[in-house]
């Protein structure tokens, strides 16, 4: 049928959006930051620049309460991985926020993407008023989780990770109340509010600030023994189920332990513990707020063949925007679910852009970039390691979650490390706790080998020139 003459198939915004003067501005901002990022390549700050970036340095640790972990403050160009800082120098960036920075720095891309959202109405996007960018988003993270099988129709945009995670333990205490207890894994994180810094298993992360439930914590899979450390899990996981029979609201669980040190989990011992867990009734949170878009598949629990066991699931970081995916058996039935904001209409932009480039960049499949790209960096770890036989160690990770153990495996010798090679160009990260890794977490959407090949380049400088 027909539209009437004075109806319309298009509002007046998707007028503005296809207005070709956007088209045009579009294509000279990105015009205007490829000749400018061009001219960006690892190199110091200029001696001219020094003493200006130190004064803004004291700025930051004084309106802050303290210094920063290392002098970082972006100049706001860059170049994929590369990063140019205020102080003139650029540094090959292979932690990326903390694996937040998917497609790197000034990717013309998300660059659009962000355009687009700065033409719309709001900066922010919230539960009440919402724009038709977070149902695209929601029903795309829906599709990706439940591609291998999992069932996880709905989906909740949050403003950050924690957030995200809290909603996925408000989603299972209140689907199992009056129970009150979790189960974790030792060296767990989950993030920085009161509830995640219970479930965070580092007690200086919650210092000074009461426990609000009880969590029981089961030892993670060794990659250097894992059937005695599966027997261990398992046997804990019997122990703690009988000893506090209906009283586990969730078990909660990261596929691959992130802050934690970079330790791979596996189909054989995820399965041991989840069916159990499955059978006596016992919510599975899959804590993908790292871990996602890094391995063979979107999630890591996919990537172990866990799809069957998912029953809430976090994303968050390399997003943009954060998520709780959840099936119809945890669906609340009460109001407990809301926030003024769900995200920034940029940040939501931008994820979506985010989840098309993985997939058109080929990230996923056993043959994937991903798994292609890990190999070749572990690889090419491995072959530094036997170059300094002591000062660098595996394991190295898992897909493009990579990391290696530094010197003596002492927090010390870690940041020492990472402190060295912050000055002689490539960031990394701390991670773990005996030993202490140092974490690279490459954007997915642009490495390359030649980049791959600048980082081990950078490295290699590095462990030649440090004095431990």
């Amino acid at each position: 049928m027909s539209q009437p003459a004075n109806e319309s198939t298009q509002t007046v915004a998707d007028a503005l959006r296809n207005d070709p003067r956007i088209a045009q501005a579009k294509r000279l901002v990105a015009e205007a930051i490829g000749e400018h990022a061009g001219r960006l390549s690892v190199r110091p700050s200029p001696a001219s620049m020094k003493e200006s970036f130190a004064a803004l340095i004291d700025r930051l640790s004084a309106v802050r309460g303290g210094p920063p972990i290392w002098p970082y403050l972006s100049s706001g160009l860059g170049r994929g991985p590369y990063v140019e800082l205020a102080d003139g120098s650029v540094k090959l960036d292979f932690i990326c926020g903390i694996g937040v920075h998917g497609a790197g720095h000034s990717d013309p891309g998300m660059v659009a993407a962000a355009i687009d959202a700065a033409i719309e109405d709001t900066v922010m996007q919230g539960n009440l008023q919402q724009n038709p960018a977070s149902v695209v988003m929601m029903e795309k993270l829906t599709a990706l989780a439940q591609s291998g099988g999992a069932s996880l129709p709905h989906c909740l945009l949050s403003t950050s990770g924690a957030m995200a995670n809290e909603n996925a333990l408000k989603i299972a205490m209140h689907h199992k109340t009056p129970a009150d207890r979790v189960i974790a894994f030792d060296n767990a994180f989950a993030g920085r509010t009161f509830a995640m810094a219970t479930l965070t298993d580092r007690a200086n992360y919650r210092s000074g600030l009461p426990l609000t439930f009880p969590v029981d914590y089961l030892p993670f899979r060794d990659p250097a023994n894992p059937e005695r450390s599966t027997r261990w899990a398992v046997d804990e996981l019997h122990r703690l189920l009988k000893r506090h029979p209906g009283r586990y609201a969730a078990f909660w669980a990261e596929p691959i332990a992130g802050e934690g040190g970079y330790y791979p989990g596996s189909n054989e011992f995820f399965t041991a513990l989840c069916q159990p867990l499955k059978d006596a009734g016992v919510p599975i949170i899959f804590d993908e707020v790292q871990s996602f878009s890094r391995t063979s598949r979107p999630f890591a629990f996919q990537h172990y063949g866990l799809d069957q066991f998912a029953d809430i699931v976090t994303v968050g970081k390399i997003t943009q925007v954060c998520a709780t995916l959840y099936s119809s058996e945890m669906k609340p039935t009460g109001p407990i679910l809301s926030q003024t904001f769900t995200g920034a209409t940029a940040s939501i932009a931008t994820g979506i852009e985010m989840l098309d480039r993985l997939e058109s960049n080929g990230c996923f499949g056993p043959a994937g970039e991903n798994m292609r790209l890990a190999s070749y960096f572990q690889d090419a770890l491995a072959r530094l390691a036997d170059k300094y036989p002591g000062q660098i160690g595996g394991p190295f990770g898992e897909g493009m979650m990579v990391a290696f153990t530094p010197g003596d495996g002492s927090f010390d010798a870690a940041k020492k490390l990472m402190m060295h090679l912050f000055d002689v160009g490539l960031l990394g990260f701390v991670c773990g706790g005996d030993p202490t890794r140092i974490r690279f977490l490459p954007p997915p959407a642009t490495t390359t080998e030649a980049h791959i090949d600048h980082a081990i380049e950078l490295l290699d400088q590095g462990l030649a020139t440090l004095t431990w």
